[in-house]
This record gives C-alpha cells, sequence and structure tokens, in this order.
C-alpha cells in the first residue's frame, strides 16, 4: 500500500474518521469525531500496545497497516524498543522520543528496498583517502562534490549509488547512510559488520537489526549514551545533531517527545 499521512492529536477530516471508524471495529470505546483528540490519542496507544506496535500514540504507517491487515513483518515493534532501553540501561521512553525526533518514518521504501541516502561529499573524501584524485574521474557533480547535496530521495538514491559504485564498490558504500537511523556505511566494522555492504544486507532483514545497529552506535559513544540515560536533551541534541541543533529545536523537540510518552506509558500502566 501506499504511505497514509501520519496521524497526530491536533489532526482533523476524513482521514481522522476512517482512523476512528477502524479503531472502533478493532475494540475501542471510542466516538468518530473525525478530530484526533485526547481520546483518540489514548485509542491508538492502547492499540498499538495490544498488538506489539511502537507505542506512541500516533497513527504512522506501520499502525494504520495494522489496522486494515497489512502490518509488515519487519517494522519495529515495542518489544525491540525495551530491549535496546536496556541494553542502554534507560527508559523505554527515552529510546521512543529518540526515534521520534530524529529517525521518523520507516526503514524502507514503498517498494520494500532500504531506504538509503547517498553522501557525494563524503564518496568525494573516501576516495581522498584512497589515494585517488576525484578531480580527474570526470564524474557528474551529482555523486562526487565536495560539498553535501544531490539528493534525490526515495528510490532515485539507488541511482546514484550505482553510479557511485561503478567508480569504487567498497568507497560507495561507506559513503551511503542506510535504513531507518540512517547509519552511515563507514561506520560497518566499528558496529561488528565486515563492511557496509553486509551492514546494508542485515538492515535489510528489519528495523530490529537497524535499531540494535544503532543502540551499538550510541553506546560507543559514553557522552551521547550518559545524556541519555540522564534525558539531558541539550547535551544529546548538541552530539548528536551537531551546532545546529539549537537552531533547529532538536533539544525542545525531544523533552516534548519524551514528556508525551513518559506519559502515556504512566497511564496505560
Amino acid at each position: 500500500m501506499n504511505n497514509p499521512s501520519i496521524l497526530r492529536a491536533g489532526d482533523r477530516g476524513a482521514e481522522v474518521t476512517a482512523l476512528q471508524t477502524r479503531l472502533a471495529r478493532a475494540g475501542a470505546s471510542i466516538e468518530v469525531t473525525s478530530i484526533y483528540d485526547a481520546a483518540t490519542v489514548t485509542a491508538v496507544f492502547d492499540y498499538q500496545r495490544r498488538h506489539g506496535l511502537v507505542a506512541d500514540g500516533i497513527a504512522g504507517a506501520r499502525t494504520q497497516a495494522a489496522l486494515i491487515g497489512q502490518l509488515d513483518p519487519r517494522a519495529l515493534t515495542q518489544a525491540d524498543i525495551d530491549a535496546a532501553a536496556a541494553h542502554l540501561d534507560c527508559e523505554p521512553a527515552a529510546v521512543q522520543a529518540v526515534i521520534e525526533v530524529e529517525s521518523p518514518g520507516t526503514g524502507f521504501l514503498w517498494d520494500g528496498r532500504l531506504r538509503i541516502l547517498f553522501e557525494r561529499h563524503v564518496f568525494w573524501q573516501r576516495l581522498v583517502a584512497r589515494g585517488i584524485d576525484p578531480a580527474t574521474l570526470n564524474a557528474p557533480a551529482s555523486i562526487l562534490n565536495q560539498q553535501p547535496g544531490g539528493y534525490v530521495g526515495g528510490a532515485g538514491e539507488y541511482a546514484r549509488l550505482a553510479q557511485a559504485r561503478a567508480i569504487s564498490i567498497d568507497d560507495a558504500m561507506e559513503s551511503c547512510s542506510f535504513g531507518r537511523f540512517q547509519i552511515m556505511g563507514y561506520h560497518a566494522p566499528a558496529l561488528g559488520y565486515l563492511d557496509a555492504s553486509a551492514m546494508a544486507q542485515a538492515f535489510a532483514t528489519g528495523e530490529a537489526e537497524q535499531l540494535a545497529a544503532f543502540v551499538k552506535f550510541i553506546a560507543l559513544d559514553a557522552d551521547l549514551h550518559k545524556a541519555l540515560r540522564n534525558r539531558k536533551w541539550v547535551a544529546f541534541a548538541k552530539i548528536y545533531n551537531g551546532p545546529a541543533y539549537a537552531e533547529n529545536l532538536y533539544d525542545a523537540k525531544l523533552a516534548r517527545a519524551y514528556a508525551r510518552q513518559a506519559a502515556a506509558t504512566e497511564a496505560a500502566a
């Protein structure tokens, strides 16, 4: 199915009507108001918990697919998040907040392929490190450039990656990010994979594997790990998002997401 709109608190309209109708059919005690109100948030959260989905009260593509019997078996589950939190010695709500803010959406494209993003400036750097002068390759700027950019998104990124692989397979794969958490290929050895290609193959099995790699990524950075455990969102965003974190309000978004997730978990308990 094509990805539906992500529905959340405050939304109104026909899509919310359809969501509420499906929730009611699934057993929720909910009135069809066409408004994504507090009762709808609770109904979605309860449905997600009962069906092993990531419980965040937001009706994303996965939740809506489950309501019509089309859940992707490779989807992230609440059990995956609970396991990640246990590994990182932090609250599941903290892990869910990071996922909601930093990695919304899914780890796969509509056609089932792994989500990727090719970084042309990293490709330039990897070739230089190998002793190759990129300026002599006569490659298009869309795949080889000292500046970031050239993105086309979605399935189009596979065409860019293919062009780069024609020059150097290993460097191209190391210059690409993979999966829901967009982990760069050059991190593969540090995360326990033979190389970037092996990491991509593992990620293609499901979002649980993608999350497991993300957990390792956080655990490898002591300061990032400490910030997550202690819910120090300014420190976390500063490390994870870089200097522009404040401009983009990542710390505030993380704090709000955590508060919402923690409140929903407490209410469910």
